[in-house]
């Protein structure tokens, strides 16, 4: 190839390059390329087809080379617009948002404080007499300044007697065996144990109370080596004649105990799930050997033995029925003294009664300590069948019918009965299970 050559192809090569920079130029304007080609003067465009026949003349067996027309000019153009550059390069106002600031809440200082714990109130004024007993009762109950409904206000389910308006004073007189009082007897004393009761009803129209209810016990106390009126001394000694018309006179009692049955219990506080262990006793003086039987027992809210609800656990004469129905491990234990009679029962709270308290009165009866277990005379527990605490489990088995008395064609002194009476403990204060 010769220098001419050579300078052909660059002129060739120059028209070619002018070319694709006109057709640069309109793409930039957004013309399509071949129109635009089409659009170029006849001119141009014949010296176009003379420089292409020239360039294919003097290569000869050159290969051809790739025209402007067969690159894709898209390829070519950038991305984005000049437009969308300049905005993209055009300062921005800075931005003068910000979140708000929480303002910070003064902290509080110390402050002296001191629960104030109420004392009890000096409410109550007793005075025990000859044969009854007399009770003040303030009506500001619980020294708030608050004073209480004078029917909310009970001596073991007795109402006031009387009050003075200008005192604000209920007054409640009544005998010493009477309101449910139960009698105890010590070395020295005789004890008559009464309960004030108060029990508030839900507001009217709320399902609300403003105080809880309270029990206060109340007792009197006799010497039991004197009169408890202002007569002179008894002697220790008392004649034979007297003592042969007392010998028939039995006291029976009802305490509750601890758990290894040698003391009675100081507190009538239980939690549920815990076990009452309740002794029923006569005390025989002169008389001679006795044994003791549990009638029935019935559990009450209120010192009422015949009030509702009422919970009866030991019936039928002798048969204590509240494992049966419960479920629960209450039974008898084993006598060990013809005397006593202990047995143990789980506790409870009535589902009506909120305040919790529990009273218990049983039916007991003395017989000649001789008399052999009967239908009648029996201590029965239950525990997957009948079981005696006298070791003797055929007599229990009527507990599942009925053990009634057959007196018809006997006589009364076959049974061996010397006396019967009746005890009532209470109230026991039966809280929820501790958390």
């Amino acid at each position: 190839m010769g220098l001419m050559d050579f300078i052909s192809v660059g002129l060739l090569l120059l028209s070619a390059v002018g070319l694709c920079l006109a057709q640069w130029s309109g793409f930039q304007q957004g013309q399509d390329p071949l129109r635009f080609q089409q659009q170029q003067s006849p001119v141009l465009a014949s010296q176009q087809v003379d420089q292409a026949s020239q360039l294919s003349a003097s290569l000869g067996s050159l290969r051809p080379v790739m025209s402007p027309a067969g690159l894709n000019p898209w390829k070519l153009q950038e991305p984005g617009s000049s437009q969308s550059k300049r905005l993209m390069e055009a300062p921005l106002a800075p931005l003068t948002w910000h979140f708000p600031v929480v303002p910070e809440e003064p902290q509080q200082p110390d402050v002296p404080f001191v629960l104030h714990v109420p004392t009890p109130a000096q409410s109550i004024a007793v005075q025990c007499g000859e044969r009854s007993v007399y009770v003040e009762v303030k009506k500001d109950f619980f020294g708030t300044g608050q004073l209480v409904n004078p029917s909310f206000l009970t001596l073991g389910g007795c109402a006031a007697v009387g009050e003075d308006p200008g005192a604000q004073v209920l007054i409640f007189e009544y005998e010493l065996q009477a309101c449910g009082s139960s009698l105890m007897m010590t070395g020295n004393e005789l004890v008559y144990k009464f309960t004030l009761l108060y029990t508030p009803e839900v507001l009217v129209g709320t399902p609300i109370v403003r105080s809880d209810a309270a029990a206060v016990q109340i007792e009197c106390h006799y010497s039991r080596l004197h009169n408890v009126s202002s007569s002179v001394l008894r002697p220790n000694w008392v004649p034979f004649a007297a003592t042969k018309v007392a010998e028939e006179v039995l006291m029976f009692s009802l305490k509750l105990m601890t758990d290894d049955w040698m003391f009675e219990r100081p507190s009538n506080q239980y939690y549920l799930g815990q076990f009452l262990n309740l002794e029923a006793s006569v005390r025989q003086y002169n008389h001679v050997p006795l044994r003791i039987f549990v009638d029935g027992c019935v559990a009450t809210a209120v010192p009422d033995v015949t009030a509702a609800p009422r919970y009866s656990f030991i019936e039928n004469h002798g048969c204590l029925v509240d494992a049966k129905l419960t479920g629960s491990t209450s039974s008898f234990v084993r006598r060990v003294q013809n005397d006593k009679l202990h047995f143990r029962l789980e506790s409870f709270r009535f589902q009506q009664a909120n305040s919790g308290l529990v009273y218990i009165t049983c039916s007991l009866r003395a017989v000649m300590a001789s008399t052999p277990i009967s239908a009648e005379n029996k201590a029965c527990s239950f525990a997957n069948g009948w079981l005696s605490a006298d070791d003797n489990d055929q007599m229990c088995m009527c507990c599942d019918s009925t053990c009634g008395f057959n007196r018809k064609g006997r006589a009364l002194s076959d049974s061996g009965l010397v006396s019967e009476g009746k005890a009532t403990i209470g109230p026991i204060v039966v809280s929820d299970n501790l958390q």
